[in-house]
């Protein structure tokens, strides 16, 4: 679940007291872990995988109750804003216009504290904070217009416009520093809260990087980019039996060569601040480092484009021996082929088993039927690119269903939702992570996100009071049945019984 899906008074989830209270519930239901979506700042499209900066946090996820604890606002200086009125679905176009200018109150609050607590986040965080301030200052400036669209001596970097803007958009520079030192502090205090109850953070780490992004803009060699900073080729995917044009997602490539002759010192840079503020970390896309899609630029279809190779095992291999061995799911769904699955098993990381593709009947034989499952991976019944378990069996193809419900033994009564987790959590699989909307039986207007489509994703919110105490019951009981409690847990469980 993740954070802007948590319930709040103020249109959208946050670190704050839900977070803490979601953190109770999950060890009252003998759970270990909890996985998130990518936490950085969104932009145009609100996709948590097309983010501003890879390093920088989402503002909507600062606690405004907590900020006017700390005495950086007052209460009435957001309280009785307007927020939305649906409390299931984020309005970020209302928070945009809404949260902004109540967190410039807090940060200019913060700046004039001289706090020293942000002057050494500041000096702390600058190999990437300081680029990220400016990017955002001369973005704001120039109407929030992508960096491709600023004038040429700001998009190319000329250092006398970019001393220019330090200057005139100090202001805009402190208050994009202070965002970004609330944010780090609230998320700091949340995993210190979730690690002392035993439950361990599994963030999410995009292959790629949005093209509108302080990460191009401030090093552009490490992509394949023309001499005005353009994209030569962008990533997708090619056209299969679920989208004939393929999906076209816009990103600009890597320059690998580039990258390996530099140590991948971009890349490390990057998974380490991962692990700075995560526990687990799941690398989306995995199949890119074997091979990856290229798109010519400028195409309006993911139909021209072409396989071309990628850093393989050299790169794991660099990451293992700078940061050492990390704990890393691989996300390796998709069209697999023989090098990809030995890429798997060269990292030794686990990949992912998702229930809702086990049953298709465009394929026998699947890998993702339960008795497939070693222990080394770990078990979804759908992701946040697939259908609830409700929508999927209300939607899926009539015999797949048909399928699921005798291969599971799936009935109404307890509720198919159920089955398909029950699925999950006897296999032989180290880890089974369920969506909450699973949990809570919820159907197809709980969806995250459709791939492929524009609008109306990253939206759903949990209700307030939907996570109780009977249903974390439930959960703690199905955890002994299949012997998924933590292990402090298991003991007490024993002695009980």
């Amino acid at each position: 679940m993740p954070i802007f899906s948590l319930p709040s008074a103020y249109g959208i989830g946050t670190m704050g007291k839900a977070a803490r209270d979601f953190v109770d519930f999950l060890v009252e239901a003998g759970q270990s872990c909890w996985q998130l979506l990518p936490v950085g700042q969104t932009g145009y499209g609100d996709s948590p995988y097309q983010s501003f900066s890879s390093y920088a946090g989402n503002p909507y996820f600062i606690d405004l109750d907590e900020l006017a604890a700390d005495g950086l606002l007052m209460p009435e200086e957001y309280r009785n804003l307007n927020w939305g009125d649906d409390p299931e679905k984020v309005d970020y176009a209302l928070q945009y216009v809404t949260r902004y200018p109540v967190l410039q109150k807090a940060c200019q609050r913060l700046v004039e504290r001289n706090d020293a607590a942000f002057a050494v986040f500041c000096r702390e965080h600058a190999y990437w904070l300081e680029d990220y301030a400016l990017y955002m200052a001369i973005k704001e400036k120039n109407g929030s217009a992508s960096w491709f669209e600023w004038p040429e001596q700001e998009r190319l970097r000329h250092p006398d416009a970019l001393e220019r803007a330090r200057k005139e958009q100090k202001n805009a520079l402190d208050f994009w520093k202070a965002v970004q030192f609330l944010f780090f502090r609230q998320w700091d205090a949340l995993k210190r809260y979730a690690n002392h109850k035993g439950i361990t953070i599994i963030g999410d780490l995009p292959i790629y990087v949005a093209a509108d992004s302080a990460d191009v803009w401030a090093d552009p060699k490490q992509f394949q980019l023309d001499e005005n900073g353009y994209p030569t080729e962008v990533a997708g995917c090619p056209p299969d039996d679920f989208s004939e044009d393929g999906q076209l997602w816009g990103n600009p490539l890597f320059d690998w060569e580039y990258m390996k002759r530099d140590g991948y010192r971009w890349w490390l840079r990057r998974i380490d601040f991962q692990f700075r503020i995560y526990d687990t970390l799941r690398i989306d896309h995995f199949r890119g480092f074997d091979a990856y899609y290229a798109i010519p630029y400028g195409d309006q279809t993911a139909r021209n484009g072409r396989w071309r190779t990628g850093p393989g095992i050299d790169f794991f291999r660099t990451v293992n021996r700078e940061l050492g061995r990390r704990d890393i799911i691989a996300e390796d769904l998709g069209f697999l082929t023989d090098s990809v699955r030995k890429l798997l098993r060269q990292t030794g990381y686990p990949g992912m088993k998702v229930l809702e593709f086990a049953f298709s009947s465009r394929e026998t034989g699947s890998d993702y039927l339960p008795y497939c499952y070693g222990p080394h991976c770990v078990s979804y019944a759908g992701t946040h690119d697939n259908d609830t378990i409700m929508g999927w069996m209300v939607n899926a193809p009539e015999e797949d269903v048909a399928y699921a419900k005798e291969y599971l033994r799936l009935n109404e009564a307890e509720g198919y939702h159920w089955g398909m987790m029950r699925g999950a959590w006897a296999s032989a699989a180290d880890l089974a992570v369920m969506q909450l909307q699973d949990v809570l039986g919820l159907g197809t207007e709980a969806r995250m996100n459709i791939p492929s489509t524009l609008g109306g994703n990253w939206q759903w919110r949990v209700l307030p009071g939907a996570c109780t105490a009977e249903l974390a019951k439930k959960l703690h009981r199905d955890m002994e049945v299949y012997q998924r409690l933590p292990q402090k847990n298991q003991k007490k469980s024993a002695q009980k019984s």
